[in-house]
């Protein structure tokens, strides 16, 4: 699989791209993530993983505590793509 057919993957998913809006805000440990939603932890972690993998998310571990952050590079290249592609530019 291509890295933009994991990034499409990722954001067909509503629950994923609302993992990406609540991460605008800034880092975010799983557990406060977790709270915006109603599911179990294991398919959480599945979501993260996606996005993970994606390289649209970056994950640090502090002790018991994994932090999410957006990668904001990996989106500023989709958006420019998405945009070019708008604008009928290959």
């Amino acid at each position: 699989m291509t890295a933009s057919n994991d990034i499409f993957k990722a954001i067909a998913d509503p629950s994923r791209r609302e993992i990406l809006r609540l991460l605008r805000q800034g880092e975010m440990s799983a557990g406060e993530l977790a709270q915006h939603f109603d599911m179990t932890k294991p398919t959480m972690s599945h979501h993260f993983s996606i996005l993970s993998d994606a390289d649209l998310i970056i994950r640090r571990r502090e002790g018991q505590t994994i932090w999410y952050a957006l990668n904001t590079t990996v989106l500023q290249d989709v958006v420019a793509w998405a945009l070019d592609i708008s604008r009928g530019k290959t």
